[in-house]
């Protein structure tokens, strides 16, 4: 936190309004005391328009931002580059102590030491980058998009004039001649690669037709490859709707972004091989599956033909009514079964009839009366008489014989012997 002196205190207190604006050199020279508080820092960025001449004793770089569009003009003296060897592009620690140059309001850094970053260093930052975003879930294969199998248009981003902007153009075109690209060309690499690409990236992503984006750039080296292992830039490739294909470098190469994208291909040409499929082979593909499934339904109608042909041919259907016949044949033998069969127990219940007729008749009072036998009842309801005291004298009896029967009265009873 920065202290001010009472003296300064009491001049920022100085009433600012419309009637009593600040002049422009009084706003300055309040920018300038503020500023110059914060003493001596540390600034991380890359070096960009480094102007400086053996013979100046001074030189002029511009340190820019990694992820931003952010820059400070740095000033320094000239030995401090002859020392170091520093060029366009490399990554920088400056010690400075802020300015601002009250006469023309505009705000640098005086740099007293330049210390290069280090490739163990750097790629010891990438390996820390990669460790946070992968506990984040940014390398998940569930955010993973699909590629679509035939891109209507193909996004790019690449150099201009690159050799990997004309070999995905080139092998693209060869394996689908009407596939279209919407082709941006960004910086590759140094300190404009970062926000060019990101900003490349949301056009080509809001942009309906688009179907797929390729980020694509031949090998080089390390620092070369920074740009895609900065943080922004995965950011943004995570935020992103359409699916994007990392292409950069060769095989050794990885930088985080192979990490975040959907696809990683092993070089630009890898990535036009993968995202636009080859015409000849999907067309041979496609005739050899109309000639599988041609043959396929052909052999399933000949089974079908071959199958309703055994059907046909069975008797059941060369003769329907051959059942029906069996079954008649059937019943009608059963109904002559039957009949015998009731024709046997009639004849059988009649013979049984007849001779239980001929053994009742035998046995019954009509045939004891026929041969010479009277029954003798007594009293109205006709009680067969077979004791003589049933009939004293006087009694009317009724005797039954044969032909009919005699009304009589008993004169007399005679017990036997």
């Amino acid at each position: 936190m920065v202290a001010f002196t009472h003296e300064e205190s009491e001049f920022f207190k100085v009433a600012n309004t419309a009637e009593h604006p600040w002049p422009v050199r009084e706003v300055n020279s309040k920018v300038k005391s503020w500023i110059e508080r914060l003493g001596h820092i540390w600034v991380e960025g890359q070096l960009t328009q480094v102007n400086m001449k053996p013979s100046w004793k001074l030189s002029y770089l511009t340190l820019r931002d990694t992820q931003a569009e952010a820059s400070v003009q740095v000033t320094c003296p000239t030995t401090l580059l002859r020392e170091t060897s520093l060029r366009d592009g490399d990554r920088v620690v400056v010690y400075a102590k802020p300015a601002f140059y009250v006469g023309r309001g505009s705000f640098s850094l005086w740099a007293t030491e330049i210390r290069p970053v280090g490739i163990g260093e750097l790629l010891a930052r990438i390996e820390q980058l990669r460790k946070k975003l992968a506990a984040e879930g940014l390398f998940d294969a569930a955010r993973k998009r699909p590629l679509p199998y035939l891109p209507r248009c193909i996004g790019l981003i690449t150099g201009r004039g690159s050799a990997a902007e004309r070999d995905v153009l080139s092998v693209a075109h060869d394996r689908w001649p009407e596939v279209r690209f919407e082709v941006i060309n960004t910086a590759v690499q140094g300190a404009g690669t970062v926000p060019e690409v990101i900003a490349a990236l949301q056009q080509l992503d809001a942009n309906p037709e688009v179907d797929v984006i390729i980020i694509a750039r031949g090998g080089g080296s390390v620092e070369d490859l920074l740009p895609f292992s900065e943080e922004a830039l995965q950011r943004a490739v995570s935020a992103a709707t359409t699916p994007v294909v990392s292409a950069i470098g060769h095989e050794p190469d990885n930088p985080v972004l192979d990490n975040v994208a959907d696809l990683r291909a092993a070089t630009p040409t890898d990535a036009a091989k993968r995202v636009v499929p080859d015409v000849v082979m999907e067309r041979a593909l496609i005739q050899e599956l109309r000639g599988r499934s041609a043959a396929a339904l052909r052999g399933w109608v000949q089974r079908e033909m071959q199958g309703l042909a055994n059907i046909r041919s069975r008797p059941v259907l060369a003769d329907p009514y051959t059942p029906i016949h069996r079954r008649q044949e059937e019943i009608d033998h059963a109904i002559r079964l039957m009949r015998r069969d009731i024709t046997q127990l009639l004849r059988h219940a009649d013979t049984e009839i007849t001779a239980l007729r001929a053994r009742v008749s035998t046995l019954g009072p009509s045939a004891t009366l026929a041969r010479g036998y009277a029954i003798v009842q007594v009293g109205t309801p006709g009680e067969v008489v077979t004791t003589i005291t049933q009939t004293p004298p006087g009694s009317q009896l009724r005797i039954r014989i044969s032909d009919g029967s005699i009304t009589a009265a008993t004169m007399g009873t005679q017990q036997s012997n």
